[in-house]
Protein backbone atom coordinates (compact mmCIF):
# COMPACT_ATOMS: atom_id res chain seq x y z
CA UNK A 1 0.00 0.00 0.00
CA UNK A 2 2.96 2.52 1.01
CA UNK A 3 4.56 1.73 -2.44
CA UNK A 4 1.26 2.27 -4.18
CA UNK A 5 1.14 5.54 -2.43
CA UNK A 6 4.70 6.39 -3.32
CA UNK A 7 4.05 5.50 -7.15
CA UNK A 8 1.06 8.12 -6.90
CA UNK A 9 2.67 10.77 -5.82
CA UNK A 10 6.06 10.16 -8.04
CA UNK A 11 3.38 10.23 -11.09
CA UNK A 12 1.94 13.42 -9.83
CA UNK A 13 5.40 15.44 -9.48
CA UNK A 14 5.96 14.20 -12.58
CA UNK A 15 2.69 15.44 -14.48
CA UNK A 16 3.37 18.75 -12.71
CA UNK A 17 7.24 18.59 -13.89
CA UNK A 18 6.36 20.60 -17.44
CA UNK A 19 4.58 23.43 -15.90
CA UNK A 20 7.10 24.38 -13.15
CA UNK A 21 9.65 24.31 -15.92
CA UNK A 22 7.07 26.12 -17.77
CA UNK A 23 6.60 28.74 -15.28
CA UNK A 24 10.08 29.24 -14.77
CA UNK A 25 11.14 29.93 -18.40
CA UNK A 26 8.66 32.68 -18.20
CA UNK A 27 10.38 34.13 -15.27
CA UNK A 28 13.81 34.13 -16.55
CA UNK A 29 12.88 35.09 -20.10
CA UNK A 30 14.50 36.47 -21.65
CA UNK A 31 18.30 35.35 -20.82
CA UNK A 32 20.17 36.95 -23.65
CA UNK A 33 19.23 39.70 -27.02
CA UNK A 34 15.80 39.11 -28.75
CA UNK A 35 16.26 39.01 -32.72
CA UNK A 36 13.23 41.11 -34.30
CA UNK A 37 12.78 40.12 -37.84
CA UNK A 38 11.45 43.17 -39.83
CA UNK A 39 9.76 42.49 -43.39
CA UNK A 40 10.74 45.01 -45.04
CA UNK A 41 13.73 47.23 -45.49
CA UNK A 42 15.21 50.24 -43.58
CA UNK A 43 13.97 53.36 -43.69
CA UNK A 44 10.26 52.44 -44.36
CA UNK A 45 7.11 53.02 -42.04
CA UNK A 46 7.24 49.57 -40.88
CA UNK A 47 11.24 49.43 -40.28
CA UNK A 48 10.60 53.16 -38.44
CA UNK A 49 7.54 51.39 -36.33
CA UNK A 50 9.42 48.57 -35.56
CA UNK A 51 12.18 50.14 -34.09
CA UNK A 52 10.31 52.76 -32.07
CA UNK A 53 8.56 49.77 -31.20
CA UNK A 54 11.59 47.69 -30.24
CA UNK A 55 13.01 50.74 -28.17
CA UNK A 56 9.49 50.77 -25.61
CA UNK A 57 9.67 47.21 -24.98
CA UNK A 58 13.41 46.65 -24.16
CA UNK A 59 13.23 48.40 -20.88
CA UNK A 60 10.83 46.10 -19.63
CA UNK A 61 12.70 42.85 -21.54
CA UNK A 62 15.89 44.06 -20.02
CA UNK A 63 17.60 42.92 -23.06
CA UNK A 64 18.51 44.46 -26.10
CA UNK A 65 16.20 43.51 -29.60
CA UNK A 66 18.11 43.47 -32.21
CA UNK A 67 16.46 44.57 -35.37
CA UNK A 68 17.13 42.07 -38.68
CA UNK A 69 15.59 43.29 -41.94
CA UNK A 70 14.46 40.71 -44.05
CA UNK A 71 13.06 42.34 -46.85
CA UNK A 72 11.82 41.16 -50.22
CA UNK A 73 9.14 39.59 -52.31
CA UNK A 74 6.48 42.40 -51.24
CA UNK A 75 6.81 41.42 -47.26
CA UNK A 76 6.54 37.94 -47.71
CA UNK A 77 10.61 36.65 -47.37
CA UNK A 78 10.81 38.13 -43.94
CA UNK A 79 7.25 36.69 -42.44
CA UNK A 80 8.24 32.96 -44.47
CA UNK A 81 11.57 33.10 -42.78
CA UNK A 82 10.30 33.93 -39.50
CA UNK A 83 8.31 30.93 -39.55
CA UNK A 84 10.93 28.52 -40.08
CA UNK A 85 12.96 30.04 -37.14
CA UNK A 86 13.74 27.96 -34.05
CA UNK A 87 10.76 28.66 -31.54
CA UNK A 88 12.99 29.26 -28.80
CA UNK A 89 11.22 32.73 -27.60
CA UNK A 90 14.26 34.20 -28.82
CA UNK A 91 12.86 35.49 -32.75
CA UNK A 92 9.80 36.90 -33.42
CA UNK A 93 8.99 39.49 -35.67
CA UNK A 94 6.67 41.48 -37.89
CA UNK A 95 3.90 40.12 -39.92
CA UNK A 96 1.52 42.34 -41.19
CA UNK A 97 -2.23 42.29 -42.30
CA UNK A 98 -1.25 42.40 -45.85
CA UNK A 99 1.29 39.31 -45.99
CA UNK A 100 -1.39 36.86 -44.48
CA UNK A 101 -4.64 38.16 -46.11
CA UNK A 102 -4.20 39.67 -48.60
CA UNK A 103 -1.14 39.01 -50.52
CA UNK A 104 -1.46 34.62 -50.58
CA UNK A 105 -4.24 35.38 -52.84
CA UNK A 106 -1.93 37.38 -55.30
CA UNK A 107 1.21 34.95 -55.31
CA UNK A 108 2.53 32.19 -53.74
CA UNK A 109 3.62 31.68 -50.24
CA UNK A 110 4.95 28.83 -48.32
CA UNK A 111 3.16 29.74 -44.96
CA UNK A 112 -0.26 30.60 -42.96
CA UNK A 113 -1.45 32.24 -39.94
CA UNK A 114 -1.25 28.33 -38.54
CA UNK A 115 2.53 28.77 -38.58
CA UNK A 116 2.75 31.31 -35.86
CA UNK A 117 2.02 32.24 -32.44
CA UNK A 118 0.54 35.96 -32.24
CA UNK A 119 2.10 38.52 -29.58
CA UNK A 120 -0.10 41.48 -31.31
CA UNK A 121 -1.47 43.60 -33.28
CA UNK A 122 0.40 46.96 -32.55
CA UNK A 123 -1.14 49.66 -35.63
CA UNK A 124 -2.83 50.26 -38.17
CA UNK A 125 -1.50 51.50 -41.55
CA UNK A 126 -3.21 54.72 -43.14
CA UNK A 127 -3.95 55.07 -47.09
CA UNK A 128 -4.54 58.32 -48.80
CA UNK A 129 -5.37 59.06 -52.61
CA UNK A 130 -3.35 61.80 -54.07
CA UNK A 131 -2.73 63.85 -57.21
CA UNK A 132 -0.07 66.17 -58.09
CA UNK A 133 -1.24 69.86 -56.67
CA UNK A 134 -1.76 70.91 -60.64
CA UNK A 135 -3.61 67.91 -61.55
CA UNK A 136 -7.45 68.61 -62.87
CA UNK A 137 -8.99 65.88 -61.12
CA UNK A 138 -10.10 68.36 -57.72
CA UNK A 139 -12.18 65.30 -56.33
CA UNK A 140 -12.53 61.76 -55.97
CA UNK A 141 -15.76 62.20 -58.25
CA UNK A 142 -13.27 64.05 -61.13
CA UNK A 143 -11.21 60.89 -61.13
CA UNK A 144 -14.41 58.26 -62.03
CA UNK A 145 -15.34 60.51 -64.30
CA UNK A 146 -12.56 60.76 -66.16
CA UNK A 147 -12.30 56.81 -65.45
CA UNK A 148 -15.40 56.20 -66.74
CA UNK A 149 -15.06 58.15 -70.30
CA UNK A 150 -13.56 55.42 -71.92
CA UNK A 151 -9.63 56.17 -71.37
CA UNK A 152 -7.45 54.86 -68.39
CA UNK A 153 -6.67 56.91 -65.76
CA UNK A 154 -3.27 55.51 -64.64
CA UNK A 155 -2.23 54.90 -61.08
CA UNK A 156 1.32 54.24 -59.05
CA UNK A 157 1.15 51.29 -56.37
CA UNK A 158 4.42 49.12 -55.18
CA UNK A 159 2.35 46.52 -54.02
CA UNK A 160 -1.60 45.52 -52.39
CA UNK A 161 -3.17 46.83 -50.25
CA UNK A 162 -2.22 50.19 -52.12
CA UNK A 163 -3.58 49.11 -55.60
CA UNK A 164 -6.67 47.85 -53.97
CA UNK A 165 -8.52 51.09 -53.27
CA UNK A 166 -8.14 51.54 -56.95
CA UNK A 167 -9.28 48.70 -58.44
CA UNK A 168 -12.59 48.00 -55.97
CA UNK A 169 -13.04 52.09 -57.20
CA UNK A 170 -13.19 50.52 -60.61
CA UNK A 171 -15.24 47.93 -59.89
CA UNK A 172 -18.00 49.29 -58.15
CA UNK A 173 -18.44 53.01 -60.35
CA UNK A 174 -17.22 51.34 -64.36
CA UNK A 175 -14.40 53.36 -64.30
CA UNK A 176 -11.02 51.78 -65.61
CA UNK A 177 -7.94 52.38 -63.78
CA UNK A 178 -4.45 50.83 -64.85
CA UNK A 179 -1.49 49.98 -62.57
CA UNK A 180 1.63 51.35 -63.15
CA UNK A 181 3.79 49.50 -60.43
CA UNK A 182 6.66 50.19 -58.73
CA UNK A 183 9.03 48.54 -56.13
CA UNK A 184 9.23 51.13 -53.28
CA UNK A 185 6.48 54.00 -51.89
CA UNK A 186 9.42 56.40 -53.09
CA UNK A 187 9.75 55.18 -55.97
CA UNK A 188 5.55 55.78 -56.66
CA UNK A 189 5.81 59.06 -55.15
CA UNK A 190 8.38 60.35 -57.82
CA UNK A 191 6.44 58.85 -60.78
CA UNK A 192 3.05 60.89 -59.40
CA UNK A 193 5.54 64.16 -59.39
CA UNK A 194 6.78 63.11 -62.39
CA UNK A 195 4.01 62.86 -64.31
CA UNK A 196 4.18 59.13 -65.12
CA UNK A 197 1.06 58.48 -63.09
CA UNK A 198 -1.69 60.60 -62.30
CA UNK A 199 -3.06 59.34 -58.87
CA UNK A 200 -1.70 57.01 -55.91
CA UNK A 201 -2.79 55.49 -53.09
CA UNK A 202 0.13 55.72 -50.62
CA UNK A 203 1.13 56.22 -46.62
CA UNK A 204 0.80 59.58 -44.61
CA UNK A 205 4.88 59.77 -44.41
CA UNK A 206 4.50 59.63 -48.37
CA UNK A 207 2.09 62.46 -49.16
CA UNK A 208 2.20 65.16 -46.43
CA UNK A 209 5.14 66.54 -46.96
CA UNK A 210 4.06 66.86 -50.62
CA UNK A 211 1.18 68.55 -49.63
CA UNK A 212 2.84 70.99 -47.47
CA UNK A 213 4.94 71.92 -50.00
CA UNK A 214 2.12 72.68 -52.52
CA UNK A 215 3.12 69.75 -54.97
CA UNK A 216 0.50 67.52 -54.02
CA UNK A 217 -3.54 67.10 -53.33
CA UNK A 218 -5.32 64.71 -51.16
CA UNK A 219 -8.66 63.70 -52.20
CA UNK A 220 -9.67 61.08 -49.49
CA UNK A 221 -8.57 58.34 -46.79
CA UNK A 222 -8.97 55.53 -47.85
CA UNK A 223 -8.94 54.04 -44.96
CA UNK A 224 -11.76 53.29 -42.71
CA UNK A 225 -10.92 56.63 -40.55
CA UNK A 226 -10.15 59.86 -41.72
CA UNK A 227 -6.36 60.80 -40.85
CA UNK A 228 -5.33 62.31 -37.67
CA UNK A 229 -3.02 64.71 -39.45
CA UNK A 230 -5.31 66.00 -42.05
CA UNK A 231 -8.87 65.25 -40.46
CA UNK A 232 -10.59 68.20 -43.06
CA UNK A 233 -9.88 65.28 -45.91
CA UNK A 234 -13.23 63.03 -45.84
CA UNK A 235 -12.79 59.20 -46.79
CA UNK A 236 -13.93 57.36 -50.01
CA UNK A 237 -16.73 56.34 -48.04
CA UNK A 238 -17.75 59.40 -46.75
CA UNK A 239 -18.08 60.97 -50.08
CA UNK A 240 -19.80 58.37 -51.21
CA UNK A 241 -17.50 55.40 -52.87
CA UNK A 242 -18.03 52.18 -50.65
CA UNK A 243 -14.71 51.63 -50.98
CA UNK A 244 -11.45 51.11 -48.07
CA UNK A 245 -8.33 49.87 -47.32
CA UNK A 246 -7.50 48.66 -44.15
CA UNK A 247 -3.98 46.98 -42.98
CA UNK A 248 -2.38 46.61 -39.48
CA UNK A 249 1.48 45.63 -38.36
CA UNK A 250 1.22 42.62 -35.32
CA UNK A 251 4.25 41.06 -34.06
CA UNK A 252 4.43 37.37 -34.00
CA UNK A 253 7.01 34.14 -32.64
CA UNK A 254 7.22 30.68 -34.88
CA UNK A 255 4.57 28.57 -33.68
CA UNK A 256 5.79 26.69 -31.22
CA UNK A 257 6.56 29.07 -28.50
CA UNK A 258 6.11 28.45 -24.70
CA UNK A 259 2.88 29.97 -23.54
CA UNK A 260 4.11 31.65 -20.92
CA UNK A 261 7.04 33.64 -23.23
CA UNK A 262 3.87 34.60 -25.21
CA UNK A 263 1.59 36.00 -22.79
CA UNK A 264 4.71 37.94 -21.69
CA UNK A 265 5.70 39.56 -24.31
CA UNK A 266 2.04 40.16 -25.62
CA UNK A 267 1.72 42.15 -22.12
CA UNK A 268 4.79 43.69 -22.63
CA UNK A 269 4.31 44.97 -26.42
CA UNK A 270 1.20 46.01 -25.39
CA UNK A 271 2.36 48.02 -22.89
CA UNK A 272 4.89 49.72 -25.21
CA UNK A 273 2.69 50.49 -27.76
CA UNK A 274 0.05 52.27 -25.23
CA UNK A 275 3.11 54.80 -23.71
CA UNK A 276 3.04 58.03 -25.21
CA UNK A 277 6.57 57.73 -26.57
CA UNK A 278 5.91 54.68 -28.12
CA UNK A 279 2.79 56.37 -30.23
CA UNK A 280 4.54 58.91 -31.22
CA UNK A 281 6.92 57.27 -32.88
CA UNK A 282 4.00 55.19 -34.64
CA UNK A 283 2.04 58.36 -36.05
CA UNK A 284 5.15 60.07 -37.13
CA UNK A 285 5.72 57.04 -39.14
CA UNK A 286 2.24 57.24 -40.47
CA UNK A 287 0.61 54.18 -38.57
CA UNK A 288 -2.44 54.87 -36.05
CA UNK A 289 -0.88 53.24 -33.07
CA UNK A 290 -3.47 50.97 -31.98
CA UNK A 291 -3.14 47.32 -29.46
CA UNK A 292 -5.00 44.27 -30.14
CA UNK A 293 -4.04 40.93 -28.53
CA UNK A 294 -2.45 37.94 -30.06
CA UNK A 295 -5.76 36.20 -29.47
CA UNK A 296 -8.04 38.89 -31.55
CA UNK A 297 -5.40 39.36 -34.29
CA UNK A 298 -5.33 36.28 -35.31
CA UNK A 299 -8.87 36.50 -36.07
CA UNK A 300 -8.21 39.58 -37.50
CA UNK A 301 -6.00 37.92 -40.17
CA UNK A 302 -7.98 35.22 -40.43
CA UNK A 303 -11.31 36.56 -41.16
CA UNK A 304 -9.67 39.03 -43.30
CA UNK A 305 -7.94 36.33 -45.57
CA UNK A 306 -11.66 35.32 -46.61
CA UNK A 307 -12.93 38.89 -47.28
CA UNK A 308 -9.76 40.09 -48.78
CA UNK A 309 -9.97 36.66 -51.05
CA UNK A 310 -13.53 37.32 -52.29
CA UNK A 311 -12.51 41.26 -53.17
CA UNK A 312 -9.64 40.37 -54.75
CA UNK A 313 -11.06 37.95 -57.11
CA UNK A 314 -14.58 39.92 -58.02
CA UNK A 315 -11.87 43.36 -58.95
CA UNK A 316 -9.81 40.93 -60.92
CA UNK A 317 -6.57 41.95 -59.85
CA UNK A 318 -3.83 40.52 -61.54
CA UNK A 319 -1.87 37.77 -59.92
CA UNK A 320 1.88 37.44 -59.30
CA UNK A 321 2.51 33.60 -60.39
Amino acid sequence: MKKRRTLVAMLACAAALPMVVFAQNAALYPEREVNMFVNYGAGGNTDVAARGLAKGMEPMLRKPIVIQNKAGAQGTLGVSQLAKQKADGYTFGIVTYSTVAITPHMMKVDYTEKDFDFIAGVGRFKYGVAVRADSPYKTVQDLVDAAKKGKSVFFGAPSAPNNIAMYELGRKTGGKFEQVSYKSGAETVNALLGGHVEVIVQNPSDIIPHVQAGKMRMLASASPMRWTEMPEIPTLKEQGFDVEVDSWVGLAFPKGVDKGVRDKMEKIAMTAINSPETSKIFSLGGLEPVAVNGAEYRKMLVDGHQFMGAAIKAANIPQNN
